[in-house]
């Protein structure tokens, strides 16, 4: 007879082996889907035996994470923010860093406002639904070149009951998009360096869309191409909140600057690395002799 507890600590054990770096949590969350049981189970009945079946659906999960295979894609889902996202290979999992962007953007548009948006590089769906699922009377856009990244998206609209307010479209970045549209652009582009992607973790390295991540030899390649068309795109007056690699925030900055944007500025996220940038298209009638 194995118990709950056995398995969460052989499961452990194994996951730490392996060199997954959240072994405890990893093993509870496997433990709750082969045994479909609860961490209020896991902690309250303890003893309670599994079935040879659970043992061996447990042993099949450990062992696909145990080769380092993101548990996102081993359970199909991912929290972020306040909403539960499906998540498939064909998108990158949602990150806690992440939150951030959201964060700032919510704090620049009131509850009750009304506003567009537009995700660029939607993948999922996270920040664009984490934003309208706060933000009632808003409305936005998803685009990405990735079909398949677009259905994933689609899945997760449909789910969250957010389908009526969330239009995804396929496309590169603003190729096609009228100028002077969104009130709001956010944006998580691919900012690894080519030639650090080798040396990443194995769950994102092997298992993560490349595309998703390259960012060309100095990582900023997507931004180049960004800071310009972001801008076109945002109405007079409009902000832009793009995530950013932890040592870019300068270089990210100075290129959103040299395309015209107004009050851009580096934040950091709780470990004081450059998480994001942000700024304002310049309003209408905003000169340098009346600022």
């Amino acid at each position: 007879m194995t118990t709950l507890v056995e398995s969460w600590t052989s499961a452990r054990d194994r996951l730490s082996a392996a060199g997954v770096d959240s072994p405890v949590m990893d093993a509870r969350l496997l433990l709750e889907a082969a045994a479909g049981t609860s961490r209020a189970d896991i902690l309250s009945d303890p003893r309670r035996a599994l079935t040879p079946e659970q043992v061996r659906a447990l042993d099949g999960l450990v062992e696909r994470r145990a080769r380092r295979e993101p548990i996102s894609h081993i359970l199909g889902s991912k929290g972020f923010w306040k909403i539960m996202l499906t998540v498939t290979p064909d998108v990158l999992t949602p990150r806690p860093e992440t939150e951030l962007l959201v964060e700032r953007a919510l704090e620049a548009f009131p509850e009750t406002a009304r506003f567009t948006m537009l995700d660029l590089g939607v993948g999922s769906g996270a920040i664009l639904l984490a934003i309208l699922a706060e933000r009632p009377a808003a409305k936005g856009l998803g685009v990405d070149i990735s079909e398949e990244a677009l259905a994933v998206a689609r899945e997760n609209a449909a789910n969250l009951g957010l389908g009526g307010r969330a239009a995804l479209l396929r496309g590169d970045w603003t190729a096609g998009l009228d100028g002077s549209s969104f009130d709001l652009v956010v944006a998580n582009p691919p900012y690894v360096r080519a030639g650090d992607i080798e040396g990443l973790e194995p769950e994102v390295r092997d298992h993560e869309p490349r595309l998703a991540l390259d960012g060309g030899p100095d990582g900023l390649d997507a931004y180049r191409q960004l800071a310009g068309e972001v801008l076109r795109v945002l109405r007079p007056g409009g902000r832009f909140v793009i995530e950013i690699g932890s040592e870019q925030g300068a270089e990210v900055q100075a290129l959103f600057m040299t395309a015209g944007a107004e009050d851009v500025r580096v934040v950091q996220d709780l470990a004081r690395r450059d998480r994001v940038v942000e700024g304002l298209k310049k309003p209408l009638g905003i000169t340098a002799d009346n600022r």
